[in-house]
């Protein structure tokens, strides 16, 4: 199989949106590995400490490399893509976390309207290695990253870049890591791969809104499979199978991944549908991925020992 780059200079401009109506900027066959330059969440626009958001960032946000054209891929398929690696790149301190005005778990946003005024902005400038990332004198983060927004093409909407569906999108689910599968719907010939987001580290919830931000050097492997028509994207590691809702209300996310869970242990494992909604009772797991964007999501997952 080919390995490809996608680098700065071939993808030539950043998409926040994902949608049908972009050219492919690289067209591969199943199989093939892609190395994706990707730019962080801000695409670099916070320099230093003393930037505030609020005066640095404009509407664009979680810039998008792709789409990536999967040769093939038809309505009613589904795609394979294995994280093989994520690497930080560009020069330090090239991690960036901060408090932005109106967006966080913790405060009023323009969704949840509050008299009283934003938290204060604060950014953290952050040295990022494989061997971790330094927070302060005494605490040293794990490098443990992932990939935070990952989809394929919807139909026929163009969805901003920051709202997760069942296209995938800004999940912020820190399972999206090297080493897992996710698969996601094809509904559009080609399928459209778009990835960007990459996090060196996120608990769950990405609870102020923003994680350990970093420009990064991303290698995928993107298969094909024919005629697996998905309802929300799905992921595997050599632990356990997880479906991925989002949506509002947070239980409604969860109640999504959930019921298309029990649907997989029926369809590929030979579940009675109502036994593995009993055993996901017992068994089941839930990772959150965000509580912060258009759609929050959920991750609901059984450890592969009871397969």
């Amino acid at each position: 199989m080919t390995t490809h780059e996608l680098t700065d200079a071939k993808q030539d401009g950043y998409h926040y949106t994902v949608g049908p109506y972009f050219d492919p900027v690289l067209e591969i066959d199943p199989g093939d590995t892609v190395e994706v330059e990707t730019e962080d969440a801000f695409e670099g626009a916070i320099e230093t400490e003393d930037d505030r958001p609020s005066e640095v960032l404009g509407d664009y946000l979680n810039p998008q490399n792709g789409p990536i054209y999967v040769e093939g891929a038809e309505e009613g398929d589904a795609l394979a893509i294995t994280i093989e690696r994520i690497e930080p790149r560009g020069p330090q301190p090239r991690g960036t976390t901060c408090t932005v005005p109106n967006f966080g778990g913790l405060t009023g946003t323009d969704r949840t309207a509050m008299l009283h005024d934003p938290l204060p902005e604060i950014v953290k400038k952050l040295d990022v290695t494989t061997e971790g990332t330094v927070w302060n004198d005494d605490v040293t983060i794990p490098y443990e990253p992932f990939v935070g927004t990952i989809s394929t093409s919807p139909k026929i909407d163009s969805v901003n870049a920051l709202t997760p569906f069942k296209h995938g999108g800004n999940m912020d689910l820190p399972d999206v890591r090297p080493g897992s599968t996710i698969y996601l719907p094809v509904e559009v010939e080609g399928g459209y791969v778009y990835l960007g987001d990459c996090h060196a580290a996120q608990g769950d919830g990405e609870l102020c809104g923003v994680a350990i931000e970093m420009p990064t050097t991303t290698t995928i492997t993107v298969d094909l499979i024919e005629d697996w028509e998905l309802e929300w994207p799905r992921l595997e590691s050599e632990e356990f199978i997880m479906s991925i809702g989002s949506a509002r209300p947070m239980e409604d996310a969860a109640r999504a991944a959930y019921a298309d869970l029990v649907a997989w242990l029926a369809d590929d494992y030979g579940f009675d549908e109502m036994e593995a909604y009993m055993l996901l009772t017992q068994v089941g797991h839930v990772r959150l991925g965000n509580m912060v964007d258009p759609n929050y999501t959920i991750g609901a997952g059984i450890d592969r020992t009871y397969l």
